[in-house]
Formats: C-alpha cells, sequence, structure tokens
C-alpha cells in the first residue's frame, strides 16, 4: 500500500479561514495519510482458548493476588480483567486491593495510545500476529522444552556449541520434536548445533551466531566505543524454589540483584545477551547498528534520492541525512512498542514461561490439578528431568531475580522494536552491502577473531547488512525472551514480524512528508521486495 499524498481534499473539509499554501499543502498530506489509512478497516485477531479456563492457568496474571501455586484469586482477576477491557486509567488505578504485592503492572495504558503517523494498533493483527499456542497444545510443549534447553546453556558459549553434550542433547530432543511442532530453523529436518536458538529469517543460519552490529567497533559521535558490555556472573541463576516463585508471582520481590561481571566482554553466550536486555533501552541496538553503518561505510540504499547516482550536487541531512535516521528509529521504535501492547494487554493476555515452569512443577510434584497443563511430552522431556537432575526442582531457573516483567508475553516489545527499527535501516541503507572483515566473539567473551567461513560456528557466506541486522533482532529479543527465559520462541518470532508491518505502514505515511521524489525499494525478512514513494 502507497499513500496518495496529493488526492484534492473533498470540498468542505479545508479548515476554514485558511489560504496559506503550504498550510493547506501540509493539511492536505495529513489528511490523506489519515483518511487513506482508516479506510483500511480494523485487523482480525485471532486468540487461543486460555482465557475460557476456569483456573486462568494459561492467563496472565502476575502481580494479581494469588489464592494458592498457580491459581490466581478469581475476584482479582475479574477486576483485572474488567480494567483491561474498558481500557480505563482509573479502573487501574482501583486494582490496588487485588494485588499481591508492591509491585505494579507495566505500562497497561501503553496499550490504548494513538499514533499521529502509521496505523493504529487496531489495525495490525492476524495473520501477522496469529494465535500464540494454547497451554494445552503441542507447540507450547516444545516452546517450553527449548526453554529449559536454552537455562541449561545459558553459560556455554555459541561458539562451544558444536562441543557441548547439553548442546547436543537439546538438539536430539528439539529434532524430535521438529516433526510435531517446531518452528525454529532446521538442516534437513534436523536441529544442529550451528542452528540452536537461532531465527528464521533470511540469511540468520550464515555466519557467528552474534550479529556483526553487536561485535563492531564504532564511535558514538567523539566517543570511542568497542562494544564490550556489562554482563552477569555466570552460574547464578533464581526462582529455584516453589515458596520465592509463588512470591513473584503475587509481585512480591525476592531481594536479591544481579551479580556483574567485573570484566566487560563481547556478548558471546546467553547469559550475556540477557544481561544486555535487561537493563537496554529498547532501540539502543539499532542506534548503534546505525552508527556501525557508517563506520563500515554501507552506502545508502541504491534506490534512495541520495545514492551516488541519483544527486550530484546535494547531499541528505535533515532527510535522508544522520539527524532524520537517528530521530526515525526513535519514533518508529514508540509506535511498535505501543502496537505491540495492544496484543499484549487487550488481545492476547498470554502467561509468561515462569507460569510454564510452575505448571511443570506443581504438576510433576503432584500439587496441582489444573483444567489444562502441559503435555506429559514436556513434563516429561530430558530438558526437565536434566535441569531437575541439576537444580533438584522442575522450575523454569530464571536469569532475573524478580523473573519476567510484568505484562504479558505475547508478542515481546523488544522484538517489536526490532521489526521495526531493521526496517527503517533497510530504508536508509543498502541491504546487499557486505562486511568484509566479520569477527567471531572468543569463548570467554574478551576478545574477537577473524571469522574465516569456519563452518563449526555458522553456514558458509556472505555477511550482508540485511542477514545480519535480521540476526541483531533475534539476538536482542531471543537475548531478553529465550536466553532470559521470560519469553516463548513465537513471541519473538510474531513481534519482529509485527513490528516489520509497523514500520512499512509508518514509512506509507512518512514518504509523503518528504520534499525529494521517493521511490524506493528494499527486501522484508522473508526476503520479498517492498515499495515506498510519494
Amino acid at each position: 500500500m502507497s499513500i496518495e499524498c496529493n488526492q484534492p481534499v473533498p470540498s468542505g473539509c479545508n479548515p476554514t479561514m485558511v489560504t496559506d499554501p503550504r498550510l493547506l499543502k501540509a493539511f492536505q498530506v495529513r489528511f490523506n495519510a489519515a483518511t487513506q489509512e482508516a479506510f483500511i478497516g480494523v485487523a482480525p485477531q485471532d486468540t487461543n482458548t486460555d482465557l475460557s479456563l476456569p483456573d486462568k492457568c494459561g492467563t496472565y496474571s502476575k502481580c494479581l493476588k494469588q489464592d494458592s501455586p498457580g491459581i490466581v484469586n478469581p475476584a482479582a482477576f475479574t477486576a483485572f480483567y474488567n480494567a483491561v477491557k474498558t481500557h480505563d486509567f482509573a479502573a487501574f488505578n482501583a486494582l490496588t486491593p487485588f494485588l499481591g504485592g508492591k509491585r505494579k503492572l507495566n505500562g497497561p495504558m501503553g496499550a490504548f495510545a494513538y499514533s499521529y503517523v502509521g496505523c493504529d494498533a487496531s489495525q495490525l493483527g492476524a495473520p501477522t500476529v496469529a494465535k500464540p499456542y494454547s497451554v494445552a497444545s503441542e507447540g507450547y510443549a516444545t516452546e517450553l522444552i527449548e526453554l529449559y534447553w536454552c537455562s541449561l546453556l545459558r553459560d556455554v558459549a555459541f561458539t562451544d556449541y558444536p562441543n557441548s553434550p547439553v548442546a547436543h542433547a537439546a538438539c536430539k530432543e528439539l529434532t524430535d520434536s521438529a516433526t510435531i511442532a517446531f518452528d525454529g530453523p532446521t538442516d534437513g529436518g534436523k536441529v544442529t548445533p550451528t542452528l540452536l536458538f537461532r531465527g528464521i529469517f533470511q540469511g540468520e543460519d550464515i555466519g557467528p551466531y552474534i550479529s556483526q552490529f553487536f561485535l563492531t567497533p564504532t564511535v558514538f559521535g567523539a566517543a570511542p566505543f568497542d562494544q564490550k558490555y556489562i554482563t552477569y556472573r555466570p552460574n547464578i541463576d533464581y526462582m529455584t524454589d516453589l515458596d520465592t516463585w509463588f512470591d513473584v508471582q503475587n509481585g512480591i520481590g525476592t531481594g536479591f540483584s544481579n551479580q556483574n561481571d567485573t570484566t566487560l566482554r563481547y556478548l558471546h553466550d546467553g547469559r550475556g545477551l540477557a544481561a544486555f536486555t535487561h537493563v537496554d533501552e529498547l532501540y539502543q541496538s539499532y542506534f548503534t547498528a546505525y552508527l556501525v553503518l557508517n563506520i563500515i561505510g554501507a552506502p545508502p540504499n541504491p534506490t534512495s534520492p541520495y545514492a551516488v547516482t541519483m544527486s550530484a550536487t546535494q547531499n541528505g541531512f535533515g532527510t535522508f541525512g544522520g539527524p532524520d535516521i537517528a530521530s526515525v528509529l526513535g519514533q518508529v521504535a514508540k509506535l511498535a512498542l505501543n502496537t505491540c501492547w495492544y496484543q499484549k494487554w487487550f488481545v492476547h493476555l498470554r502467561h509468561r514461561p515462569e507460569s510454564g515452569g510452575g505448571l511443570v512443577h506443581l504438576l510433576n510434584t503432584g500439587h496441582a490439578p489444573f483444567d489444562a497443563n502441559p503435555l506429559p511430552r514436556a513434563l516429561n522431556s530430558k530438558a526437565v528431568k536434566a535441569s531437575f537432575d541439576k537444580y533438584r526442582t522442575y522450575l523454569l531457573l530464571q536469569p532475573f531475580p524478580e523473573g519476567s516483567p510484568s505484562h504479558p508475553a505475547y508478542p515481546t516489545g523488544h522484538g517489536a522494536v526490532g521489526g521495526a527499527c531493521i526496517t527503517i535501516l533497510k530504508f536508509f541503507f543498502d541491504g546487499d552491502f557486505v562486511f568484509n572483515c566479520p569477527q567471531v566473539p572468543g569463548a570467554n567473551g574478551t576478545q574477537l577473531e577473524h571469522w574465516d567461513n569456519n563452518p563449526s560456528t555458522g553456514k558458509p557466506g556472505k555477511l550482508t547488512v540485511n542477514g545480519e541486522l535480521h540476526k541483531l533482532a533475534h539476538n536482542v529479543s531471543f537475548g531478553h525472551g529465550l536466553h532470559g527465559g521470560i519469553h516463548w520462541r513465537s513471541d519473538t518470532d510474531a513481534s519482529v514480524k509485527l513490528g516489520e508491518a509497523v514500520a512499512i505502514r509508518f514509512l506509507n505515511d512518512l514518504a509523503c512528508s518528504y520534499g525529494e521524489p521517493i521511490d524506493i525499494t528494499f527486501k522484508d525478512l522473508e526476503g520479498n521486495p517492498v515499495n515506498i514513494k510519494n
């Protein structure tokens, strides 16, 4: 879809008493964009059946009063759900008697914010955001099994996966799951160590697990930035006993805090990615990617009005220059986040993996009957057994003391912001440009090594801007989700697609605001062309 910016405004719709030609043109652009967006209508919203379960065991209820482990207080849930459906600020403020502790719900009113650019949150949904797996489905069991394996491999460097018996065991069980319901990448139907916990979009299977955008040194203005980060000390996990887990579900703090590693490291394992996403600004990685694109000399999108062959006398600045690109990343990040929040709070209310781990623990210890539960394939999985053998609990161990954030799981804000921001970078830059000197972090994350198409660390091939942007979005969102233990795989995949859709609609409107002639094409997550023109 392209917005027809220059359609005449219907008679009687222009603001009265306005005669200035520029103001009338500005109104024409806004009127046409808003009108054409509205005519698209709302999207279908396809949800699973978990909300209909009387005990709400598959529905988000964290921070509400819990009657017992795994069982939310019915009155608390009713008050909460009424607030969600009325999207009333006062109704959320009136929930104080129904909260189990002092922790607050995280930003539910963002679900009901409006945007002046792009489409409304209600206009995106199925099939981009499909219904998530229900708690009694095979897909749910598979996603939970993958999360248990991810927790067991949290401190293993990605480059060490081919030599890790735990990684090979994970590959075997997930390969067995692939014939039932596994949505991750496979090679000939098999999950391999170099594909473990990777994303599904074009180019993500090539090269090292960590995107070059997370490894390439750059500068932030006059400040050099080597991309070493504060991470957390290994082998320290939380919510290892039922009492602590129950407190967290009630919104009661554990009293613990993460222990920082005293050595700055390149991101090279699951705990490092989780640590990064625990405190990042949501579009931070993509702003950094913009800085990296500058430092490596990535050219503009070949169809940009300022491509080398397009303009010999001027360059972009406030439009198609650095100030434009940097600010647009922030604009689209906000829109993607609020669109994601609409799906989280108003449509799906999916519970978090820590809740799924609680169901496994309660069922395996015979302490709780539920209306629906993870299938025996999850209860009896090799991942769950390996976790119990190591930690003497069936709970899904968490790298953060507080577990997940206090908002529903599906989709994920990190993924939606990622999908939106990488789409903006594709619009401005040449997605086929190749990283000439790709690198891979060493096993302890203290140094970088040259990557020379070594198949033990990823499929050989050229590392393009688009492929590494796809990888970056999954690195960040899986860092927060799979490696952080707080999101399901499908949360990220749906969210990155949602963010892309948000950005495309945003760009269609934004194109109308430019004075340059725009006819720009870039590739989407699947490699299909997307055209933006004014």
